[in-house]
C-alpha cells in the first residue's frame, strides 16, 4: 500500500489537547522510542477534535520536535495530514502535524 499524505482541513474544527506530548514508542515491550527519517524523536499528542455539528473524536497525532502543549490547551494543528495504513488485515488512519499553534496566539495574529 502506498503511503500518500492526505491533507486535513482544520478550519472548521475545534481542537484541544486531551493528553500532552510523550515520546512515541516503537515497542512497549522494549521501550524503544520511534524516530523520524532525520533521527529526531517523534512525540504523540492526543487531541479532542470537535466538528461544527458537535461530534467529537479523540485523535493521536505524531509531531517532532516536542510541542509545548498541555492538556486543556486549544490549538490549531499546522500541516496536519492523515496516512491510511493496513497491517495484518487491520487498517486505520495515522496523523502527523508539523506543529501546534495555540488558539490565543492565532487569534491575536488574525488567523482562524
Amino acid at each position: 500500500m502506498r503511503n500518500i499524505p492526505i491533507p486535513v482541513d482544520v478550519t472548521r474544527l475545534s481542537v484541544s489537547v486531551a493528553k500532552g506530548a510523550r515520546p512515541r514508542l516503537v515497542s512497549k515491550e522494549t521501550g524503544e522510542v520511534k524516530r523520524d527519517r532525520d533521527g529526531n524523536v517523534m512525540y504523540e499528542v492526543t487531541l479532542m477534535v470537535e466538528d461544527e455539528f458537535g461530534r467529537m473524536e479523540l485523535v493521536k497525532v505524531s509531531v517532532t520536535p516536542e510541542p509545548q502543549v498541555s492538556a486543556g490547551d486549544e490549538v490549531i494543528p499546522v500541516g496536519l495530514v492523515g496516512y491510511v495504513w493496513e497491517q495484518a488485515g487491520r487498517w486505520g488512519i495515522s496523523y502527523r502535524a508539523q506543529s501546534f499553534t495555540p488558539v490565543t496566539a492565532a487569534a491575536g495574529a488574525g488567523v482562524n
